[in-house]
């Protein structure tokens, strides 16, 4: 076996072997068992004692928890539509909670008549998930001075929430403290709460504002795919975390809290609140201003909670003070996350699941998402990346190629070599390593450019199964979905027999796989004839299947990667064959096509 072909063989069996076990070991699971509708449990207060004492660095007191409200409750109190041409829902005047929020945008399949997704819920509803924004009772007030979650608010102004129209919320304690409310929201998914209190009583009063984002149990269409964070992010100056949903029960129980929940954070700059795959709710403090963060997990209920508690501020008698915080919730798409980023949200752009190769995948979606805006078409956008990728990668890939074609040219040099030193492995080696050095061939120049695909490949995956930008995104006829597997199938003649392509993920749709696995099959194969056939049968055989394994493993695959490389095989092919060409070496493609069709004859034995 000569060191050309070792190479080459090592490289593609790496590549092979690495998306062949991330394949195998991480799968998308089959969706868990919907929640309960009909859970009603939600966070309980704590007691007036167990209230904690203002920070030292911050001066911050904890919000107190939800108490159990029954469905009835929630259902009967008032509420205050949310119109704007993005978002549809309502803010409950029980505890002033925004919990019910759908994106018009955006739908939960291709189907016309498919609902329209939603991101909030209210208590009672599956995957009841809501926001709480308030003021928590610091040292020396009684919890009762405070409007908590279940309190009943007054609509003040307003009847509808809608962009540049405001609503305000009011509440007098009864004791000389009025709480006002006002929530606003923009064009897109961000909600700006301003929370007052006027003191009209003779005592001074120390109080805290907080947000609590809370949800009833895991999401019901949890995928738990490895390539994919769910769960808790958050952003504390700088430093960027997620914890999973099946990490927050692990948490150590806090007596004070009655709750699991995470060491606290204190920060001046970032955010807190839960992901799934494209949708996100997120709470903002005020940016400069110090504030304390934490995740907790009640599993009494099985309520998940994100928490910020800005420092503790003093009413005086006579007097106001306010606090303003904002609110995200809706779909990450990156040019909204960026111009929130530009207007002072800290780092909001990391919100996005960028994985561990960030330096690769943030260039990669940036430039895809610009050819997409100039072409007006994801698939073609595809295809023109990967020429830009190639074109960044051509001076690797021409000598490379330049290298391969020497080697060729070596061919008659090496066999003499091998005959001269016949079974002494050693003088074989050395003899070729001076032949290398004589004619300037570096055997291994054949590997970098296959080697270099693999990040970008899985860069080029986390940006297509993650990213907003390629759910339904079209290409052409069938292929209305580039993160969805290739829609055709075999199975029915590609659309032309009457009945349905076998269903997604089962055996049946790994074996009569669509038209794109099929053009990925054949461009591999393709690519690989521009070479003789290696002599070594145990080669040949990898050679032979290699292409085939690929179509048939890749055909699962998000479309949109598989025409990613059926593109790269075929600017290879070209770019391969007119090097070579160009080098003095005419790679023999048809010869090579029918000697791979041919039957060797057997070789008879000696008498």
């Amino acid at each position: 076996m000569d060191d050309q072909n070792k190479n080459l063989i090592i490289a593609t069996a790496l590549s092979f072997v690495v998306i062949l076990v991330w394949f195998v070991l991480f799968p998308p699971p089959e969706p868990d068992t919907p929640l309960d509708a009909t859970a009603t449990t939600e966070l309980t207060p704590p007691a007036p004692d167990a209230v904690s004492t203002p920070s030292a660095d911050v001066g911050a007191a904890t919000p107190a928890p939800e108490t159990d409200t029954a469905p009835s409750a929630i259902e009967t109190a008032g509420r205050v539509a949310i119109e704007t041409d993005r978002l549809q829902g309502s803010v409950s005047l029980l505890g002033g909670r925004i919990d019910e929020l759908a994106l018009t945008d955006y739908r939960t399949s291709l189907d016309e008549e498919a609902e329209i997704v939603r991101v909030l819920n209210p208590v009672g509803q599956q995957d009841a998930q809501y926001a709480l924004h308030g003021w928590a009772a610091a040292s020396g007030v009684d919890a009762s001075a405070v409007p908590g979650p279940n309190t009943e608010w007054s609509l003040a102004s307003g009847d509808t929430l809608r962009v540049d129209s405001p609503v305000t919320l009011s509440w007098d304690n009864g004791a000389g403290l009025v709480f006002t409310k006002e929530i606003s929201v923009d064009a897109d998914y961000m909600f700006t709460i301003t929370q007052s209190v006027q003191n009209n009583s003779d005592t001074a009063a120390s109080i805290a504002p907080y947000s609590i984002l809370a949800r009833h149990g895991e999401p019901s269409d949890l995928k738990n795919f490895f390539i994919l964070h769910e769960g808790v992010v958050a952003m504390t100056d700088g430093e960027y975390s997620e914890i999973n949903w099946d990490d927050m029960p692990e948490f150590e129980f806090n007596p004070r809290a009655g709750a699991r929940t995470q060491e606290e954070n204190i920060t001046e700059n970032g955010w807190i609140g839960f992901t799934d795959h494209y949708w996100m709710s997120v709470l903002i403090p005020t940016q400069g201003s110090a504030f304390k963060s934490v995740a907790k997990y009640d599993e009494r209920r099985d309520i998940y909670q994100a928490e910020t508690v800005m420092p503790v501020q003093t009413v005086a008698p006579g007097a106001t003070i306010e606090a303003t915080t904002q609110f995200f919730s809706g779909a990450k798409e990156w040019e909204v996350l960026r111009d929130y980023e530009q207007a002072g949200v800290y780092n909001f752009i990391d919100a996005i699941d960028w994985g561990w190769f960030a330096f690769l995948t943030k260039p990669i979606f940036w430039l895809l998402h610009h050819l997409n805006e100039l072409i007006g078409n994801m698939g073609i956008a595809i295809i023109g990346l990967t020429l830009l990728i190639k074109a960044a990668l051509f001076p690797l890939a021409y000598k490379s190629y330049v290298s391969m074609a020497k080697m060729k040219e070596l061919q008659p040099k090496m066999e003499k070599l091998k005959e001269q030193a016949g079974d002494d492995r050693q003088k074989m080696q050395q003899g070729m390593m001076e032949l290398y050095k004589k004619e300037k061939v570096n055997p291994a120049a054949g590997c970098l450019p296959i080697l270099m695909q693999i990040p970008i490949f899985f860069s080029l995956y986390k940006v297509i199964f993650v990213t907003i930008e390629l759910r339904h995104a079209p290409f052409f006829g069938p292929f209305q979905d580039l993160s969805a597997p290739d829609p055709t199938s075999i199975f029915n003649l590609f659309g032309v027999l009457p009945w349905a392509a076998p269903e997604g993920g089962t055996l049946l749709a790994l074996v009569f796989i669509g038209i794109l696995p099929l053009l990925l099959g054949i461009s591999m194969w393709l690519q690989q004839k521009l070479n003789p056939a290696p002599t070594d049968p145990t080669q040949q055989m990898i050679f032979a299947w290699m292409p085939w394994v690929f179509m048939f493993m890749l055909g699962g695959f998000a479309s949109g990667l598989v025409v990613y490389w059926i593109a790269n095989n075929t600017i290879t092919f070209t770019q391969q064959y007119l090097i070579m060409r160009s080098q003095g070496y005419t790679p023999d493609l048809l010869g090579n096509i029918k000697g791979g069709f041919s039957r060797k004859p057997k070789v008879e034995e000696k008498k």
